[in-house]
């Protein structure tokens, strides 16, 4: 799976852009989500007009209403891998804060894009791990095989945050992991920030 398809996972993001996710029944967990994601498709719908004339203002939406709820820096860290350990506080930094603005505009392209699919929520179901749980979700357009998206969550200071996504068992940090651990072998932890900011001022996702 190609890093061209982080479009796809993340116009699967319309089904969990919440103001968190608290502790409570699966049906409570599943009505926010549910709530929350019709709230903000009105909301594009009602600025689309004006969000096409001045695209950035769907960034600062997405800062807003999205990026709060997903733990970048845990994505990050999964998304680079071992070279992770290797690399110095200010490193990390820089990757976290240009991965994030690599999604952010991706996300943007793909919700520019949404035409009507539907999102249909399935049971909640425990992570692997202790404080995880999976939501998940199918993405349903009129005549296309409904796509299957995971929201692996963890719960962090009483929140739920997004770590990692899965589109039709494909995770999203898999995904990217590949690539990056061959920049990094190729240019080092410096060439892959290096990489990931050029992609930014090219508003690029590959």
């Amino acid at each position: 799976m190609s890093i061209r398809a982080s479009v796809l996972f993340l116009s699967a993001l319309l089904g969990l852009v919440s103001t968190g996710i608290v502790r409570g029944s699966v049906d409570d967990a599943t009505e926010l989500v549910r709530r929350t994601t019709d709230r903000m498709l009105t909301t594009l719908e009602a600025r689309r007009a004006e969000v096409e004339r001045n695209p950035a203002l769907i960034y600062g939406m997405i800062e807003r209403d999205v990026a709060p709820h997903f733990d970048f820096e845990r994505i990050t860290q999964g998304a680079v891998g071992q070279s992770w350990r290797s690399a110095t506080e200010a490193q990390r930094r820089a990757l976290v804060n240009a991965f994030k603005q690599v999604l952010i505009r991706t996300y943007a392209r793909s919700l520019m894009s949404y035409a009507g699919e539907t999102i249909h929520y399935l049971p909640v179901k425990p992570g692997n791990r202790p404080s995880t749980v999976t939501v998940s979700t199918e993405i349903r357009g009129t005549g296309a095989t409904p796509i299957p998206v995971d929201y692996r969550m963890l719960s962090s200071g009483g929140a739920w945050k997004v770590y990692d996504v899965v589109i039709s068992n494909a995770s999203l940090v898999g995904n990217y992991r590949s690539g990056f651990n061959e920049e990094v072998r190729r240019n080092g932890i410096d060439g892959l920030i290096a990489k990931l900011e050029e992609m930014n001022r090219r508003g690029s996702s590959e």
